[in-house]
């Protein structure tokens, strides 16, 4: 194992998404390990904030981009790609947002995005190797500086925006082709891939061209001390709901303003707690963006059918999540109230802190994601001991029920709602069959994807490399 060396990661977005948990859990794993590592990424708004980088990624080093300017000129009615520090693309497109597509930027505006990472890096110094996550025109800044061994890991995101570029993508976006052509240069200049599944493997050979051998599947991993069956009471969890729900409500509704979805303790009463016991229902908990491929209101409109299947006391349905004021389709709270559904329960958007609280107070996890790229909020449901409902697509294959003996949840057709909904009435009906699989879910975490083995991982081909 090398020790020592000078590690650069890149991310070119603001800390939000699932790749911002791995920089930060990757880097202190492998700041254990005795690599000095560096972020350099972007950054939104002041310091507390979930979305400034150096409160994000505190404990590491951290040299960022502040993308506030540029969101201000948004504001005005200004382009924030011309931004001095220009705002950052995005490999989804949604309307009325700062961080358009990629894949509409023009020629003017990759040179400026390129320009201004490659100033920031010039300032920060070239490292041992660099660590590029996504595929961006960050990877082109990387390479004007010279060479030096860099592993580009890959999210699945990008993945996804050159299968859309594939598929009639050009007549969507101007620019589509330009994208598609820089972004598989910056695979194929890569010295190593990392890819998160299995499935994702398939796509960046067929996507990006590139020689298999280079590439490694190296799946998240998950912070098993802080992510860990708890064991809270009855009254314990009931507090935490309250407190999440009813005195500090974060829920958002079209009009992008957390706190818009209020509740009441009657309604925790009410959808929490069995009336003839007094006992807590089971908890079904959903958590994620509202984007498309998370199908947040195909689980709305299943979870109806749960509600009348179960009868009078079905359990509650709690959706952690929805970046404020970002959804993609339907609102699922929209879709909740049009279809006349109760005991829906929108938390908001809330710190990665409260995450593990949130899993133990919760008796099943279901996200029913089509092509989900690998599912980190899976794996960290899993190691508080919940069972999970996944879909047979994307990343969940590779660690739901893969095991026979050891089924850890449950996996269902893509977009098949019947299949959804009986899967959620057997979890929340059966007791037994949640906690078996919730224990088989937590073996598999402790055993494959604690960060420090991924950490070690990623070591071992830090020194191929490097040697």
């Amino acid at each position: 194992m090398i020790v020592g060396r000078r590690i650069i990661m890149t991310l070119a977005f603001y800390p939000r998404g699932g790749s911002a948990q791995v920089v930060r859990y990757l880097g202190g794993a492998l700041g254990a390990l005795g690599h000095t590592v560096t972020v350099c990424c972007g950054s939104l708004g002041s310091r507390g904030s979930s979305s400034h980088a150096a409160t994000f990624f505190a404990g590491l080093d951290v040299q960022a981009l502040d993308f506030t300017e540029a969101a201000t000129w948004f504001e005005q009615g200004r382009d924030p790609m011309a931004a001095p520090v220009p705002f950052h693309p995005s490999f989804e497109d949604r309307p009325g947002v700062p961080d358009r597509v990629f894949a509409s930027l023009d020629d003017v505006a990759y040179r400026h995005q390129v320009a201004v990472w490659q100033s920031l890096l010039e300032r920060v110094g070239q490292p041992d190797l660099y660590h590029i996550h996504h595929l961006t025109h960050f990877n082109d800044a990387v390479a004007a500086l010279g060479d030096r061994p860099n592993v580009v890991h890959l999210h699945g995101t990008e993945l996804k925006m050159l299968a859309a570029i594939r598929r009639r993508g050009g007549e969507r976006w101007k620019h589509a082709a330009a994208w598609d052509q820089r972004l598989v240069r910056a695979g194929r200049r890569a010295d190593r891939l990392v890819v998160i599944s299995p499935t994702d493997r398939r796509l960046a050979i067929d996507l990006l061209g590139v020689d298999p051998s280079l590439i490694e599947v190296v799946p998240n991993g998950v912070d098993i001390n802080r992510f860990t069956p708890v064991g809270l009471t009855r009254s314990q969890r009931l507090v935490q709901w309250r407190q999440w729900l009813v005195e500090e409500p974060q829920g958002w509704d079209e009009s992008g303003q957390p706190g818009t979805i209020r509740y009441s303790d009657s309604d925790i009463e009410r959808f929490f707690l069995d009336p003839a016991s007094g006992e807590m229902l089971p908890v079904l908990l959903f958590v994620g963006r509202f984007l498309n491929f998370k199908r947040v209101p195909l689980l709305v409109r299943a979870y109806a059918t749960v509600r009348q299947a179960l009868g009078p006391n079905p359990p509650p349905l709690v959706i952690w999540g929805g970046y404020p004021g970002e959804w993609e389709g339907e609102h699922p709270h929209t879709v909740a109230t049009s279809t006349g559904v109760d005991g829906v329960f929108f938390v908001g958007w809330r710190g990665h802190e409260d995450l593990a609280a949130g899993f133990n107070c919760a008796d099943v996890f279901v996200a029913p994601s089509v092509d989900e790229p690998f599912g980190q909020v899976y794996l960290e449901a899993m190691a508080c001991g919940l069972p999970v409902i996944a879909t047979d697509s994307g990343g969940p294959q590779s660690f739901v029920n893969t095991d026979p003996a050891r089924p850890n949840g449950w996996r269902v057709t893509p977009d098949n709602q019947t299949e959804l909904a009986d899967a959620i009435i057997e979890a929340a009906s059966d007791r037994s069959i949640r906690r078996e699989r919730g224990r088989n879910a937590r073996r598999l975490i402790e055993r494959q994807y604690d960060w420090r083995r991924i950490a070690q991982h990623i070591d071992r081909i830090y020194n191929d490399l490097l040697t």
